[in-house]
């Protein structure tokens, strides 16, 4: 009975399935590039490079550099709180 009422089901409970796929699938993407370092390593040696050429003043590459290793902390405890979570 229970493979005849999902097959009864499935044009109401199919959309949704998929719409909640759909939304994981966003939400994993989203994490995944908000927890990049390489993104994060990238953009320091771009500031970098800015101050090497003189496009931005010291103070804000400083600034920009505080805040960029700030972001570099939070990710790395993001990923050792989900590597100790998956032990």
């Amino acid at each position: 009975m229970g493979i005849l009422l999902d097959i009864l089901a499935l044009p109401l409970t199919g959309p949704i399935n998929g719409t909640m796929w759909i939304a994981e699938k966003l939400l994993e993407q989203a994490e995944n590039e908000m927890y990049d370092e390489g993104k994060v390593r990238a953009k320091l040696m771009e500031m970098e490079m800015l101050l090497d050429l003189g496009d931005i003043s010291e103070e804000a590459y400083m600034a920009a550099e505080e805040e960029l290793l700030e972001r570099m902390r939070e990710i790395r405890a993001h990923n050792a709180a989900r590597a100790a979570e998956s032990q």
